[in-house]
């Protein structure tokens, strides 16, 4: 069959033409990218997850008709490209507005990242084509397994960059009761299964009402378990924290500008002096300077405060010298952190971002070209102790830690060190300007709190400055990119779920072998040498 879409000729005899391929996979990963955004949600809870089920649908549906595993790639390439470059755009605010770089410059960077990032789902729709057998169940479990492999070695491999997971799309889902025992990546995969095998089935009458009865029964199984008790595994720990959090609404072509360093300064200091609840968190770098940096008895007058009475305070800025390096730190302070060495606790950030706190091997002229306040800071320890406010041990991340759950399993079963009660994210988006970047973080924050049944505060620039409860659920927020103070409370709770457990211990390498052995046990094709690289 020979056709033509734009002037692309099909390489695929008896398929489906080339570019009529490329199309479908373009559409699907923009219907996957908009799973992942404020305004479909705004139609309803459940559209998000209604996308991501069209995507994976429209997607299956397109491989399905495909005979080379190469069209496949490229096929996968060009779904994981559109998905990524329209879910993670906003990197271009960073880069042109508040990097300097051309626009055309900016633009192909993001391009290219999100295309060599694709590479993992050319991978998936390559060895799908090339290892399927023609049984709709046992497909959909290979491609299930392979669509797990591809997210987490996205964010595994070279530190990672999981934004945009299929599985955050699920937060508002009846799937999502399935958090607290498999975490983000796997629900992804849950709803990969289902959805494949059902449009797979529907080309084999025999098969297709098996699917529909397994697909409801998953669904009706979620619904049951999210609402029963059976499925809560922490439990409410002392008396509820009153918090105040900071949104100081700096642009950032301010944050680290001479010109504008007093306003900030002085906006925080106020803030911290006048809060009188259990605990006030400032946002990720609210003290944009090191504590040397800072005009003269500043720091003593923002400290002082909390060194006598009941109150605590969590506040973002860098720490360091030039001899131990630097890190991006959260300084918590109250009346026992004067004992400790520096008189304040000191969380020091772990997962840093590649190109924003320290510079990739090989990449150093890129930075170069950039104008932006970049660094290579230290890491801190993978494990860091909690910060603690009258009975509640409070765990801080910073910025976008928040992506990778299971590095904070970890935080949960160290020897001798109490487990979180609630996680407290400070950050600062206004990187990325008023963007989609804000709802989504906030998505990521809600899946955290869904996996580990915690609570969730978060102090940021620009937003989402809110309150999670252990459920996933918004309790209290403050308005995106406005100035304010969020007076409200948040009730710890102690416990650990499945996911904290075995992630904790484990890490995700027990679902990866799993994958792996399903992949390797299907890896068997059905039309002799037709699918070829």
């Amino acid at each position: 069959m020979e056709a033509t879409l734009g002037g692309a000729r099909s390489s695929e005899p008896g398929g489906l033409p080339m570019g009529w391929a490329w199309l479908a996979s373009m559409l699907a990963g923009a219907l996957l990218a908009g799973a992942f955004s404020p305004w479909v949600a705004d139609l309803g809870r459940g559209w998000p997850a209604v996308l991501l089920s069209l995507a994976v649908a429209g997607f299956v549906g397109l491989l399905r008709r495909l005979r080379s595993a190469s069209v496949a790639a490229q096929c996968g390439v060009l779904f994981g490209t559109v998905w990524l470059v329209s879910g993670t755009g906003w990197m271009f605010v960073s880069l042109h507005r508040f990097g300097g770089l051309p626009a055309w410059l900016a633009g192909l960077a993001v391009l290219l990242l999100c295309a060599a990032l694709s590479g993992f789902m050319a991978l998936v729709a390559a060895g799908w084509v090339r290892w399927r057998r023609g049984t709709p169940l046992a497909d959909s479990v290979l491609l299930a397994a392979l669509w797990f492999l591809a997210e987490w070695a996205r964010g595994f491999i070279f530190t990672g960059f999981p934004w945009a997971a299929s599985g955050y799309a699920l937060v508002d889902s009846p799937l999502a009761a399935l958090a607290p025992w498999i975490g983000v990546y796997a629900l992804g995969a849950v709803l990969t299964l289902a959805v494949s095998w059902l449009v797979l089935s529907c080309f084999q009458p025999r098969s297709w009402r098996t699917a529909l009865a397994a697909a409801a029964g998953l669904v009706a199984g979620a619904t049951w378990l999210s609402g029963s008790p059976n499925n809560v595994f922490t439990r409410t720990h002392g008396a509820p924290l009153s918090v105040t959090l900071l949104q100081g609404n700096i642009p950032q072509d301010e944050k680290f500008a001479q010109s504008h360093l007093r306003d900030q300064l002085i906006w925080h200091a106020r803030q911290l002096a006048a809060a009188r609840t259990d605990l006030v968190v400032a946002p990720e770098t609210a003290i944009p300077l090191l504590p040397l940096q800072l005009p003269e008895g500043y720091w003593a007058d923002l400290t002082s405060p909390f060194q006598s009475g009941s109150r605590a305070a969590l506040i973002g800025v860098p720490l360091g010298d030039f001899d131990a390096g630097y890190t991006n730190s959260v300084v918590g302070l109250s009346s026992a952190t004067k004992a400790l060495p520096d008189g304040f606790y000191r969380y020091n950030k772990h997962h840093l971002v590649p190109f924003g706190e320290f510079i990739p091997l090989g990449f150093h002229w890129f930075v170069q070209m950039m104008n932006m306040p970049l660094g290579d800071f230290t890491r801190g320890p993978r494990a860091a102790p909690s910060f603690g406010v009258k009975d509640q041990w409070v765990a801080p991340t910073i910025c976008y830690e928040d992506l990778f759950g299971e590095e904070l399993a970890r935080r949960f079963v160290q020897p001798g060190q109490p487990a979180p009660t609630l996680f407290a994210n400070v950050s600062n988006l206004a990187w990325f300007g008023d963007t989609v970047a804000i709802y989504q973080h906030l998505q990521i924050a809600r899946m955290r709190s869904l996996e580990f049944q915690l609570p969730t505060i978060r102090a940021t620039n620009t937003g989402a400055t809110v309150v999670i409860d252990h459920q996933g659920k918004v309790v209290a927020s403050q308005p995106t990119n406005t100035r304010g103070a969020l007076v409200t409370s948040v009730q710890g709770r102690v416990g650990n779920t499945p996911y904290a457990e075995w992630a904790g211990r484990f890490d995700l390498w027990p679902l990866v072998a799993l994958a792996v052995i399903a992949v390797m046990t299907l890896k068997r094709r059905s039309r002799g040498s037709s699918a070829s690289l």
